[in-house]
């Protein structure tokens, strides 16, 4: 019996985790719903597989039956994170995953009493999305206890991969959120942008978008007002402005599937030299109601690299008893120094 079962192991994340996880010597069990795509894969990296569409809910019990862990990497994860969820609670698996997705986490969030019952772990992004993010905003309410506002940003010029843009079509005609008040509260795209210093002497300009520490920050410091910005080109930003005037024609299914067609034509993701070379800047602060604050800077690898690191670093915690059952974040579960264990992090605080 496997251990560690990756479904979506044919996609561009879900392929750089098995490679990583055959690094440090694991033979896990590949899954996807294409078999032509994963027959090939598991081809290539020499693993056992099985196909099975989500739905297809007696294939999915069977297949994950006995393991210890399921790492879910097929997106967008609104639409497949509730079959594998509900599976792994029936079958008493640990279930993780690499959304970014605010829907998502708010839903396991509410699962985690049943998870409790069942002795599993649920803890959606253990990626870029949102392990480096979760660490930071856990530093700074280390760093002032009473933190009513947090602020969070971060800076990438890297390659998406198709999931992640179809991630975002997905969600275009939503528009942006944020948290006020302990609440999440929808805000139109392009709307609340500001200009960030991510540790230059120059400030970059950044809009706020609907990432996942709205959620998880919350969950984790419990600070009731959150924020969260990329950095963008100003173009970029006017032009998301002008989307969310037609916010309703970008939810058509005949529009979406235009704009999909158009990612399958690109790249897969980024290349392993831009993988190697590649650093993500992030921003955070925090504010008391006295209107004092603290700030800090970090440095990570490119974030389709920092994925596969993160999520493998995580399952071996687990494989090896490190958890607790019900809904976690990567930080209030391993410590919001986590992501400092990596190489190529590096911290900055003012003055040091």
């Amino acid at each position: 019996m496997n251990d560690l079962i990756i479904y979506g192991a044919y996609g561009y994340t879900g392929e750089l985790i098995a490679k990583l996880a055959i690094a440090k010597g694991w033979k896990p069990l590949l899954a996807g719903r294409d078999p032509h795509k994963l027959q090939k894969v598991a081809g290539e990296l020499g693993l056992e597989y099985k196909a099975f569409d989500l739905h297809d809910t007696t294939a999915l019990e069977s297949c994950i039956r006995g393991a210890k862990i399921v790492l879910h990497c097929a997106g967008p994860f609104v639409h497949t994170y509730k079959p594998m969820m509900f599976a792994c609670l029936k079958e008493k698996v640990h279930y993780l995953d690499i959304t970014g997705e605010v829907k998502v986490f708010e839903a396991m969030a509410r699962k985690s009493d049943e998870a409790k019952a069942a002795g599993i772990m649920l803890m959606p992004g253990c990626g870029f999305d949102v392990v480096p993010s979760d660490c930071l905003a856990n530093m700074l309410k280390d760093r002032m206890p009473d933190a009513q506002y947090l602020e969070l940003a971060f800076a990438t010029r890297g390659k998406s991969s198709r999931g992640t843009q179809k991630t975002v079509i997905e969600g275009l005609h939503e528009g942006s959120a944020i948290r006020e008040n302990g609440y999440l509260k929808p805000i139109a795209s392009g709307s609340d942008i500001k200009q960030i210093n991510f540790g230059d002497s120059k400030g970059i300009w950044a809009v706020a978008i609907p990432w996942g520490d709205i959620s998880t920050a919350w969950f984790s410091t419990k600070i009731p007002n959150i924020k969260v910005y990329m950095a963008l080109p100003e173009k970029l930003i006017k032009s998301m402005r002008v989307m969310g005037y037609f916010s309703f024609i970008t939810k058509l299914g005949f529009v979406k599937s235009i704009l999909t067609s158009q990612v399958n034509k690109g790249p897969a993701g980024p290349s392993d030299a831009e993988r190697e070379s590649g650093k993500v800047n992030l921003w955070g602060e925090v504010r008391n109601a006295r209107g004092e604050s603290k700030q800090l800077w970090l440095t990570v690898p490119e974030g389709y690299k920092l994925t596969s690191l993160t999520a493998i670093a995580i399952a071996e915690k687990v494989l090896n008893g490190e958890y607790k059952p019900g809904f976690q974040t990567p930080a209030s579960m391993y410590g919001s120094e986590f992501i400092l264990s990596f190489e190529g992090t590096k911290l900055k605080e003012p003055g040091v």
